[in-house]
């Protein structure tokens, strides 16, 4: 049985500590990853298609919601193309409810921005000091307005309890390595 993840601080290393001055919410989650052959993105579509069915329902749940107040409807966590390879993503491509914004081999940032919210989502592979091979998926948010803090009010703690869920889910749903 894998380790449940962990939470932990964002990588000094990452390409989204650029993105922390002044962020409303941040916070990271490590885990060993399966495959630790896998690229970052290649972990990013493992962990979203595996996401849990109470996550999907909640991402619905919010779609409906946020479209009273003129949000646009981001589909869902598990929301991907299976046939797309992760070696067919560019920059600008949306992969599931976020859009890729810098792909390397070791870490991936993607996100979504519009007048009321900037999230950028980083998967971001190291070696740690006994050398094994951790993912560490971090979260920035900064809040543009009034509507953005407003969304932000439920979605903070449900962060919190989601984002584990499905690194967890995902390490239950593949096999070990």
């Amino acid at each position: 049985m894998r380790p449940p993840p962990v939470e932990t601080v964002i990588p000094a290393s990452s390409a989204i500590v650029a993105s922390l001055p002044g962020a409303y919410f941040h916070d990271a989650w490590s885990i060993a990853p399966d495959d630790s052959g896998a690229t970052a993105l290649e972990l990013f579509l493992k962990v979203s298609a595996s996401t849990p069915g109470w996550v999907n329902t909640l991402m619905t749940l919010r779609n409906r919601i946020v479209a009273m107040l003129g949000l646009k409807n981001l589909g869902t966590l598990s929301g991907l193309d299976p046939a797309k390879p992760a070696s067919a993503y560019k920059a600008g491509d949306r992969v599931g409810i976020f859009t890729l914004f810098a792909n390397t081999p070791d870490e991936v940032l993607l996100g979504d921005k519009d007048k009321h919210l900037d999230v950028i989502l980083s998967v971001h592979k190291t070696i740690d000091a006994s050398g094994q091979v951790l993912a560490t998926v971090s979260t920035v948010v900064h809040v543009n307005n009034w509507l953005g803090r407003l969304y932000m009010l439920p979605v903070t703690p449900l962060h919190r309890i989601i984002a584990p869920a499905v690194l967890q889910n995902a390490a239950r749903a593949l096999p070990a390595a």
